[in-house]
């Protein structure tokens, strides 16, 4: 794995990663994936003191399977993680991680002993009289010991050979730093020698002195292994539950790690699934600072990248491998983690490096065919191979690589490859099973752009990359001359390819953008036909409900036999049919070209009238409509007024999101003040701040800022799938 986390560039961030365990230990945890990643996404809400760090209690359980004595320093390691659970049970966990903590019951007897320990993992003198009065006699001799000193720093026989009016404290000892030729005013030993060539002198005087505390921690350390023989008597009894927590500890501190890492550094989390896709959105690599981030889907077997040097083909290829190796183990990333998809992977292998050296004799080509030969024993794999036609004859190479590759597509391995060889990407290109994708180069700025183009294959740009690289232009023409026309023509062919591809997709684009228009006006209307639907049936119903019931009048009235009744119900009759109100015909209003109309929930501006039709322009899309089914759309509709009477236009392209990545507090406030004022003219009541999580500074200052600002009604986090942390709902 070491030699992976290399190749891909990983070390600083795995390094980094490190940093945030309490204990060192693999990568990988063992267990239900889906379970983790549940236990991390709830681990997120929380802010938490981090798990100190402790030392590996693997050997030291073994010790207390065979009844031994742990020294009093080993089992204040078992205390520190004892009291990390006693204070994450201390907090009000919900769900996955509140089930979890609750099914840990410490033992009465680990709680009872973990009370014995001060925060330095020294045993409290309450735990036992015998250790204040051990402390108590240590006092008094320690004050007896520094007033001899202090009676030897200020004799004035002594001035002239001392180095210093300082107490040092050598080798357990108090001493004095003493000149050359003190022997003649004190008596002492010499227990060490400075840099400057001065003595550490122990004096006579101390000698009872020291002697009685000698005895003394002798006796304290007689009582604090009797204390460290009982603990281990009991832990041998609790073994079985030290061995669960400690287990316990160190899941825990996996999921904190990762959860601490991805805040301090904005990273996201992305779920393995069970599927062979590899779908990156804005993924960044992590060894890449201000990088560009990358989005690309691989979907078939083989990805094959192509075009110009040093333009980015190799970053992207290692990019692909990281962002699979990071959501194995369930690491956090730069990355659009919504609209991104990561599969699940057995193996991760990268060919990379050249493997030839003098101590293996093996050359460059043979070291590749090692590497492919090791692919045919494997399955469920992810391969990156870079520069695959490295080190041999390039129209050999591509026909051996060719039918390697085929082979390797039947055993369900992935692979990505980067390469300048022609003959190999045209005749993978007519692979169903192969995606393309060229490395893109501004023909103006003659520099990579370090963008990607789907679908194509892309052009090496070796003659334009030599001269940027200082190459002679002499040197650069003489080579072109020595490469050929009809080699240069291809060149230009698959240029002229790339940008015709460039530019359909472009064109795509604004075709699917305006199908969309489409989609939504269509929806649209559908509304307005169900809605006047609606409405013709309820005022049918009504006139039908009117119309029999004065038929019924008017029937009971004939059948009476007394004309009064009759004159009677003949009056009922009629107030019943001058109760029922016919609808008006719409009368189309005054209209002129300009005019800004609304029909249903559409708004727009008439370019054209004919005698009862308009043909009306929303947002791009023509419609004929009847002159009747248009409203002109009054003032009020067309401006907010504030109060002071000064008219505002809506903002043009006001938008529901706001992005203050990246942005200190004073810029964020500045921005989320104008924001909220768009907001409000433009008529939106709910709008999302993204911030992101990080120290969590920038989040209190915008939720402060929110606090007071008199138009936010309310304002929460954002549910997981929008942002989660990262991002703040507000209400207008």
């Amino acid at each position: 794995m070491d030699k992976l986390i290399s190749s891909l560039d990983l070390d600083d961030y795995i390094t980094l990663y490190k940093n945030c365990l309490a204990r060192e230990k693999p990568l990988f945890i063992e267990g239900d994936t889906n379970l983790h990643f549940r236990f991390i996404n709830e681990l997120c809400r929380y802010e938490l003191t981090p798990p100190p760090n402790v030392a590996n209690l693997d050997m030291k359980l073994t010790h207390l399977l065979k009844q031994g004595v742990l020294h009093i320093d080993e089992i204040w390691e078992f205390v520190k993680i004892v009291q990390y659970f006693l204070y994450l049970k201390s907090r009000k966990f919900e769900g996955f991680i509140g089930e979890w903590i609750l099914g840990i019951e410490i033992p009465e007897a680990i709680l009872q002993i973990q009370t014995w320990f001060d925060s330095k993992g020294n045993l409290k003198e309450e735990t036992d009289l015998r250790f204040a009065a051990i402390n108590s006699s240590l006092k008094i001799v320690k004050e007896k010991v520094n007033g001899v000193l202090k009676s030897l720093v200020s004799s004035s026989k002594l001035q002239e050979f001392l180095a210093d009016t300082q107490i040092h404290f050598i080798n357990s000892q108090e001493a004095l730093l003493l000149r050359g030729g003190y022997t003649g005013v004190l008596k002492g030993s010499v227990i060490g020698r400075s840099a400057g060539g001065y003595f550490y002198v122990v004096p006579s005087a101390l000698e009872s002195y020291q002697k009685q505390e000698s005895e003394i921690l002798s006796k304290k350390e007689a009582l604090i292994y009797e204390y460290a023989k009982k603990i281990s008597a009991e832990f041998s009894k609790n073994r079985a539950f030290l061995s669960r927590l400690n287990r316990e500890f160190d899941r825990f501190d996996n999921y904190f790690a990762r959860v601490m890492f991805a805040k301090s550094n904005d990273f996201e989390f992305v779920l393995p699934n069970k599927s062979n896709d590899i779908v990156l959105k804005d993924f960044s690599h992590p060894a890449l600072k201000e990088a560009k981030s990358v989005s690309v889907s691989f979907t078939k077997s083989i990805l094959l990248i192509t075009g110009v040097n040093a333009g980015g083909k190799t970053m992207l290829l290692k990019s692909i491998l990281a962002a699979v190796f990071l959501s194995k183990y369930l690491l956090p990333m730069k990355i659009d983690a919504k609209h991104s998809r990561i599969g699940s992977f057995k193996n991760i292998k990268a060919v990379i490096e050249d493997t030839q050296n003098v101590k293996n004799d093996i050359s460059t080509f043979a070291g590749r065919m090692v590497e492919f030969s090791r692919l045919f024993t494997i399955n469920s794999a992810l391969v990156g191979v870079d520069e695959i036609e490295l080190g041999t004859d390039a129209d050999e190479a591509a026909n051996l690589f060719c039918a390697i590759l085929e082979f390797l597509i039947k055993k369900e391995i992935k692979i990505v490859i980067t390469t300048h060889h022609k003959r190999l990407a045209s005749m993978l290109a007519a692979n169903e099973h192969v995606e393309l994708l060229a490395a893109l180069y501004d023909e103006k700025a003659r520099r990579p752009t370090y963008g990607f183009l789907a679908g194509t294959i892309g052009k090496s740009y070796a003659f334009e990359t030599a001269l940027r690289y200082g190459i002679a232009q002499n040197i650069v023409e003489k080579a072109r001359m020595l490469y050929g026309e009809d080699k240069e023509k291809l060149n230009d062919l698959i240029q002229k390819n790339i940008d015709l591809e460039f530019e359909s997709r472009v064109k795509l684009k604004n075709i699917e953008a305006k199908m969309q228009k489409l989609d939504k006006l269509s929806n649209s209307l559908n509304d307005e036909k169900e809605a006047q639907k609606k409405e013709f049936d309820a005022l049918k119903f009504q006139f039908e409900s009117e119309y029999s019931k004065a038929v019924n009048l008017a029937k009971e009235a004939a059948r009476q036999n007394e004309s009064r009744n009759i004159h009677k119900l003949l009056n009922e009759a009629n107030i019943a049919k001058k109760a029922a109100k016919l609808p008006k015909m719409a009368e189309s209003e005054d209209l002129n070209i300009g005019d800004r109309v609304k029909y249903g929930t559409l708004k727009g501006f008439i370019t054209a009238l004919k005698k009862d039709e308009a043909v009306v322009d929303a947002d791009g899309i023509t419609m004929r409509l009847p002159k009747s089914s248009l409203k002109k759309l009054s003032s009020s509709e067309l401006y907010v007024k504030n109060s002071g009477g000064v008219s505002l236009t809506r903002p043009y392209g006001a938008s529901v999101n706001l992005d203050l990545h990246g942005l200190c507090a004073d810029e964020a406030l500045e921005k989320s003040d104008k924001f909220i004022s768009d907001a409000l003219l433009a008529g939106f009541d709910e709008v999302c701040i993204f911030h992101g999580v990080g120290t969590g500074k920038l989040a209190y200052a915008v939720k402060e800022f929110l606090k007071t600002h008199p138009r936010v009604r309310e304002f929460f986090d954002a549910p997981a799938n929008q942002g989660g942390l990262g991002a703040t709902i507000v209400r207008l």
